[in-house]
């Protein structure tokens, strides 16, 4: 329903929220544990007033809408009636959760893939023949364009 929310900073919300940010209270990153995570939202600039609902005039509490309505595939509305009469506090609480319910997963995937050292080193020496293959490939194609005689292998 919400296809069209940009997620903003959490302490700058006119600003986009970006990976390449100097200020890491201001994203979540998919491996900021629980409460780190529940911290950030919490710490959200938010607007002066209480009223949660979407308004492109109070960006803070807007911006914690659209993530909230894109982690739940909600419209704004519906936010807005489920938290109605309730305090920023409240619904920023839910909002950390709701965050960190979802990066659970993501984050317990990647601790199992980072534990194993098999599978990773395996992955590299995949990677690593890939790339010597390809790369003789495209010096083997240069030598024949430039017409440079390609060295005999030793007996």
């Amino acid at each position: 329903p919400n296809s069209g929310a940009r997620i903003m900073s959490l302490q700058e919300p006119e600003k986009k929220m970006s990976k390449s940010d100097n200020n890491l209270n201001n994203i979540i990153t998919l491996l900021d544990s629980s409460d780190i995570i529940r911290k950030k939202v919490k710490r959200a600039v938010t607007d002066s007033g209480s009223e949660i609902r979407y308004d492109k005039s109070q960006p803070g509490i807007s911006n914690l809408i659209s993530m909230y309505a894109l982690l739940t595939d909600t419209s704004f509305k519906t936010v807005e009636k489920t938290f109605e009469g309730k305090m920023y506090s409240d619904f920023k609480v839910e909002l950390g959760d709701i965050m960190t319910d979802c990066l659970s997963p993501v984050q317990k995937k990647y601790t199992e893939i980072i534990n194993d050292r098999a599978y990773l080193e395996s992955i590299l020496s995949k990677g690593a023949e890939n790339a010597y293959y390809r790369a003789r490939k495209t010096l083997s194609k240069v030598y024949r364009k430039v017409g440079f005689i390609p060295r005999k292998s030793a007996p």
